[in-house]
């Protein structure tokens, strides 16, 4: 399995308070005989309409030497999970979880 992002443990915690139920961590997925691993599995049930929210969140810290090869792995691995995800557990919605300065300084730009 991969080791934990530095932000891993306050992502989990953010979604918890958020009354997100984490039932995975890390989720497991499979294509084939390869064995992948998204950061976290989490659900959430909407009492009022009795329907139930999956998503996956895969943690990304962003503290390469290039925020451009940083995006660039980050984006394959989103777009490979993703395609996965759709085959395999296609009610679950994937996210990428980033630092707020990420956000702003990459991800807000037109390349981001």
């Amino acid at each position: 399995m991969p080791a934990k992002d530095i932000y891993h443990d306050s992502c989990k915690n953010s979604l918890i308070k958020d009354n997100w139920t984490i039932t995975d961590d890390p989720l497991r997925i499979q294509w084939g005989s390869k064995d992948m691993y998204i950061d976290l599995g989490a659900k959430q049930l909407f009492a009022a309409e009795l329907n139930e929210r999956k998503i996956a969140v895969e943690v990304k810290r962003f503290i390469g030497s290039s925020e451009i090869e940083d995006l660039k792995l980050a984006l394959g691995q989103y777009v490979l999970y993703r395609n996965v995800l759709s085959a395999r557990d296609s009610d679950r919605k994937l996210y990428l979880a980033i630092r707020g300065t990420v956000y702003r300084e990459l991800f807000r730009e037109a390349l981001g």
